[in-house]
């Protein structure tokens, strides 16, 4: 059962919920219209392209992007030279992206829920074994990149 507790099946989960209550429970709330359809498919956009640039570097890098493994080294290029969790913050703006266009306004509560279970679950255990691994090297890195943005 470890493999479903992965971001990408929290995001899914988020995601339904999220489009469920935007599909049929309403309670006739919305955003209101054209710029929040915009909005939502530049959040999805920009979550997407940040998850492609972290798992491309990496990739190039030789190490894992699974959540559970410790890396094999410590990635500080590219995205990871702005952020030291790309892929979770892809995750949240994917789903704030989703929730706009699913113009589920009472879903907005589920964005803070997933990026607090993100950082619970994943974020603060993978520092914690790269705090271990790496030391010193991790410590610079933790100074220099802030967590989330």
């Amino acid at each position: 059962m470890r493999w479903l507790d992965v971001p990408p099946v929290w995001l899914l989960a988020c995601a339904v919920l999220a489009w469920a209550q935007g599909r049929f429970l309403s309670l006739g709330l919305g955003f209101g219209g054209t710029w929040a359809q915009l909005l939502g498919g530049l959040l999805v956009g920009a979550g997407l392209l940040l998850m492609l640039l972290a798992v491309h570097e990496l990739r190039r890098q030789r190490t894992t992007v699974l959540p559970h493994r410790t890396p094999d080294r410590l990635v500080q290029s590219s995205i990871y030279s702005r952020s030291r969790n790309p892929i979770y913050l892809g995750d949240v703006l994917l789903l704030a992206g989703l929730v706009l266009r699913f113009d589920a306004v009472l879903a907005l509560p589920l964005i803070p829920i997933l990026t607090w279970v993100l950082e619970r679950r994943f974020v603060i255990p993978e520092e914690n074994r790269m705090r271990r691994k790496y030391r010193a090297e991790f410590a610079r890195y933790e100074q220099k990149v802030r967590r989330w943005v």
